[in-house]
This record gives structure tokens, sequence and C-alpha cells, in this order.
């Protein structure tokens, strides 16, 4: 057989294997309708804001006077803190809500994802929903809209509580396959047609401390919230328009404050806790040494013990 010929067939061979790979990893949006029955069962709901479909769960007692409000991270849900949401549910009354562009909640009609943007939306919905103070907390992403939104609107937040935050310009030790695609030009364009699921449990074995810990269940959960449509480009905006929050205006929060931090965290490395604690006032740093940048999810009891050890040093 001739060289030329032989050249041929394995041009052939990768054509086919490409095309196969390519339909076995064709992802094409889902509908919201589609995903509600799985993902937003009793007590999820969902309310009309600033041109949005916007999921939320308002769990435990209406009563009470100093609700506790939980912001998930980048490409998260209101799901990574139902560990925490369904026992603090028991005394007290707990918020928690997809952020645009992620979970269930969908995309901004103008593709803006900055960070003044999410301190609005929150605002927004903390007012429809009647919270007219509260503890606030997030992760990753969720805390830095936590602690912006305490400099912003600062009679709300009687409470702050970062979980593995951003805000500083941290550089990540290892970064989830998922963002890396989202920040390349060409790769992230196929992201839009092609995702495979082994890809979103990669990203997510990389922000667990003990990979171990990540379930099949919970790979399905990230993936097809993925899939939600619009969810890819929303993350692919985000990525665009990362900046480095106003962190010099950190001393000026004087509300207690509780941070806590994975230990194994790459993305956000844990020294950035120790930054965020050495410029909050008064704060108290937790770190968790086997867990990483979602120890919340990852492990809910001993994180929630944090929690509420702190809880009575925030004042009703």
């Amino acid at each position: 057989m001739k060289l030329g010929d032989i050249a041929l067939k394995v041009v052939g061979i990768l054509m086919m294997l490409a095309a196969l790979g390519f339909a076995v990893s064709k992802a094409p949006d889902r509908s919201l309708e589609s995903l509600v029955p799985r993902w937003a069962p009793p007590p999820s709901d969902f309310v009309e804001l600033d041109g949005l479909l916007v999921h939320y769960r308002d769990q435990g007692p209406s009563s009470d006077p100093l609700p506790i409000v939980l912001i998930h991270g980048t490409s998260a849900s209101l799901h990574t803190w139902e560990g925490w949401a369904t026992q603090l549910a028991q005394t007290r009354r707990v918020i928690s809500f997809d952020l645009p562009g992620f979970g269930l909640t969908g995309p901004n009609a103008d593709g803006d994802y900055r960070d003044a943007r999410y301190v609005a939306f929150t605002r927004n919905l903390l007012a429809r929903l009647g919270i007219v103070r509260a503890i606030v907390g997030g992760n990753s992403l969720g805390g830095e809209i936590a602690w912006q939104l305490a400099l912003a609107d600062p009679t709300r937040v009687a409470g702050l509580v970062l979980v593995d935050a951003g805000g500083y310009p941290f550089v990540p030790e290892s970064m989830p396959l998922g963002f890396r695609i989202a920040r390349l030009p060409v790769l992230r364009q196929a992201m839009r047609w092609v995702l495979p699921r082994r890809s979103i449990e990669e990203s997510v074995m990389n922000v667990y401390g003990d990979p171990t810990r990540v379930t099949a269940a919970l790979v399905d959960r990230y993936y097809e919230l993925t899939l939600r449509e619009g969810n890819r480009i929303a993350l692919m905006q985000r990525m665009d328009q990362l900046a480095p929050g106003p962190v010099e205006r950190l001393p000026d929060i004087k509300v207690p404050t509780l941070i806590l931090w994975g230990g194994r965290d790459r993305l956000i490395l844990p020294k950035w806790g120790e930054a965020f604690h050495q410029a909050i006032p008064g704060s108290r740093l937790v770190v968790f040494p086997g867990l990483g940048h979602v120890p919340q999810e990852e492990d809910p009891a001993a994180t929630l013990a944090a929690l509420s050890d702190w809880l009575p040093a925030v004042a009703h």
C-alpha cells in the first residue's frame, strides 16, 4: 500500500472518530420547562424580577426577624446550600436563589454579569421578598457579591459569611476545566454545542478537596443545569467581565463576619481567606484542612457547625 493511501486512511479514521466524539458529546440547550421537574421541586418557587424568572427557595419560619440569605458561586446553583438550608430551616428563615446566568434563573438579556449588576440584582430580590435586614452568606462569586452588598447597602446586612469568597486578584493553582474552556476564544465556541459530561465531572472534582466525595448525582446536577438554555453563553460573558472587587474598602465593613475556607482550595487559595480576615475588623476565620473550594457542599455538617458557633455573635 502506498504511503499516500495509508495517510488518507488515517485521516479518514480520525475524521470518523471526531464525528463519533461529536455525536456522543453533542449537548443542545435544555429548556427551563424540561429541567423544572427534577431540579425545582418544592420548596422551589419562581418570581419575576428584572426581566427574569428567578428560581429561589424560601424555607423555615417566615416570622424569623433576621433571615439567612445564601448566594452560590460561578456555575453553581442554590442546590449547593441545601445541606445547610435543610438544617437551618428548622429554626431560621433561609433564602437561597439562582443568580442570573446560572441554575434555572437563566441569562440576562443584555449579557451584563459584572459584580455591580449582581449586587443590584440581589438588593432588588431581597426587597421583593420583603427582607429588610439579613445575615448574608456567599461562596466564591456569591461571597464577592455578599461583601460588596454589605458595602453598598450596610443597613440591610446584619452579618456576613464569606465561604472561599472572590474579590481579590487571585491566581489559581488549578482551574476547573469548564472555566478554562470558557476563557479560550476557539474552544468556548464549541462548548455552545458540545459538552462532554466528563468535562463537568472533572471540573467538580477539581474544586473538591476530596474528589471521592463527588457522586454521579452531583455531576448530573451540575451538568444538566449548565445545559439550561443560555447558561453556557452567560458563563463565557461572565469570564470576559471578571475584575477584582474594591478590596481596599473591606476595612469599612463593620458587621460581624465569619470567613470559612477550604484548606485544599486550589482555585482561590487559603491565603486569600487570611487576607479577608486581616482586612475586615473583628472577623473570624475558620479553615477546614481537608476541604476544597465549595466546603459547604462538600461537608455541610462540619461547616454548618462553625456557622452555628458564630451565629450568636450577630445581633437581631
